[in-house]
């Protein structure tokens, strides 16, 4: 495999400036645009150097399951933009998430996580890692600090949470959880998937692992589901290698490398990723997907500052309206959770809003289906708006406590503005309102 640790961000540089330029520095002669790698295997002429790779004593590629060279260009660049010491791409968002907890957990381990995330990511904790013999203590994110400190078991691994959550709109308080997963010797797992590292870089904040589905703003373009799984490389384990044997111990399953010594805080944990789950699971987001992310990734910057714009416009007019029952939006400065969100991103938040339609659910799908501009569609974060009942979708599977508990109401709505002209987004859901409200 590669060396997961390669990081070339010039610190110098701004946030659209790595968005352009980062994970691919280009030698003489060679293109300007990443290639893409559309191949499986890999040649080589002596069957010792492929014995070094597979040991991991030499950096290299040998099958496109465990890394590949233009999926390796596209997670440097989203390592550069988060600050971190290593990454990888995975297929999926859900499948990043899956990763980075299972990396850390056994059957007989726990986690803590926020009850506020997004409802596939809450099924999968709450109900198939279960079943893989791992519990969660499910905490709100307003909880107190003792309140947090009491969901915490000996045998907990970490603790997860979203910097913005889907669809509720929360913001995570990075300085509550980081101080209490530390306390306890755990890392702090955040999916950073709504700002994105254009306004949010949790590892300022004590996070130590971040998370993306790059199906979102990343792509932008509902073009390639993907995911992503960064290390801060700030998370000691050998202090505390009793919690983490996986990390601290030798592999059996390859070759007897102990990966913390081996690797150290920066590439242990992104390293065990590829070597042990992405060998196993084959979660691979394929060659040409990860090129076009890549590509998309370069007008990360300009895309941000247009949704944060169209979805504090959208809000705004959305909280004035009388007819809207409540208004969730953390760059509203109305808003519950606007003093963290300045905290935590200064610079904007994200697009997407959540708020109530009353009159039960006949009355949310009708005014859904009298959309013209904005699309029913079970995404967000895309450059077209769209929106969503997450009740009877995306949350479906949850029961009425807790739909109450992940701040998901029966009458919530979830709007994904675009980059269309905010007032077009406006002058939409004003027609639709008109006819059913």
């Amino acid at each position: 495999m590669t060396d997961m640790t390669a990081n070339t961000a010039d610190e110098s540089h701004s946030i659209d400036t790595i968005c352009v330029q980062g994970g691919w520095q280009p030698k003489n002669g060679e293109p300007r645009t990443p290639p893409i790698v559309q191949s499986t295997t890999f040649k080589y002429t002596s069957s010792e150097q492929m014995s070094r790779l597979f040991d991991l004593s030499e950096s290299g590629y040998f099958y496109t399951r465990l890394s590949n060279p233009t999926n390796d260009v596209v997670a440097k660049k989203i390592c550069e933009l988060e600050g971190g010491t290593a990454a990888i791409l995975t297929s999926s968002g859900q499948a990043a998430n899956f990763f980075a907890l299972f990396n850390l957990c056994s059957a007989g381990d726990h986690i803590v996580a926020s009850n506020a995330i997004y409802g596939g990511t809450y099924n999968l904790i709450n109900v198939t890692m279960r079943r893989m013999g791992i519990d969660c203590t499910f905490v709100h994110p307003d909880c107190t600090p003792e309140e947090l400190d009491a969901a915490f078991q000996p045998n907990t691994k970490a603790v997860f949470g979203e910097s913005i959550a889907n669809p509720s709109l929360m913001v995570l308080d990075f300085d509550k959880f980081a101080a209490a997963a530390h306390k306890h010797g755990v890392p702090l797992i955040v999916d950073n998937t709504f700002p994105t590292p254009v306004n949010c870089r949790p590892f300022e904040y004590g996070v130590d692992i971040v998370t993306h589905s790059t199906t979102k703003y990343m792509d932008g373009h509902g073009s390639c589901v993907g995911g992503a799984i960064v290390d801060s490389g700030n998370f000691d384990w050998m202090a505390h290698a009793d919690k983490f044997p996986g990390l601290t111990t030798p592999d059996d399953s390859y070759h007897g490398v102990t990966y913390a010594k081996e690797f150290g805080n920066g590439g242990a944990f992104i390293t065990k990723c590829v070597a042990q789950l992405m060998r196993d699971f084959g979660s691979i987001p394929s060659p040409f997907n990860a090129w076009i992310l890549g590509q998309n990734l370069e007008d990360l910057g300009l895309r941000m500052k247009r949704h944060c714009e169209n979805g504090y416009k959208v809000a705004k007019f959305l909280n004035e309206d009388p007819r809207i029952s409540w208004v969730n939006h953390p760059g509203l400065e109305t808003d519950k959770y606007y003093g963290l969100a300045r905290k935590y991103m200064p610079n904007g938040t994200c697009g997407v809003i959540a708020f109530g339609v009353p009159g039960g659910r006949d009355k949310v799908s009708a005014f859904l289906d009298h959309l013209k501009l904005v699309s029913i569609a079970t995404h967000v974060a895309d450059s077209r708006s769209c929106i969503l009942y997450p009740a009877g979708t995306t949350h479906r599977q949850l029961t009425e406590q807790q739909l109450k508990e992940a701040g998901v109401g029966i009458d919530l709505v979830r709007l994904s503005c675009g980059l269309e002209n905010a007032d077009d987004i406006i002058a939409d859901l004003k027609q639709a309102l008109d006819a059913v409200l």
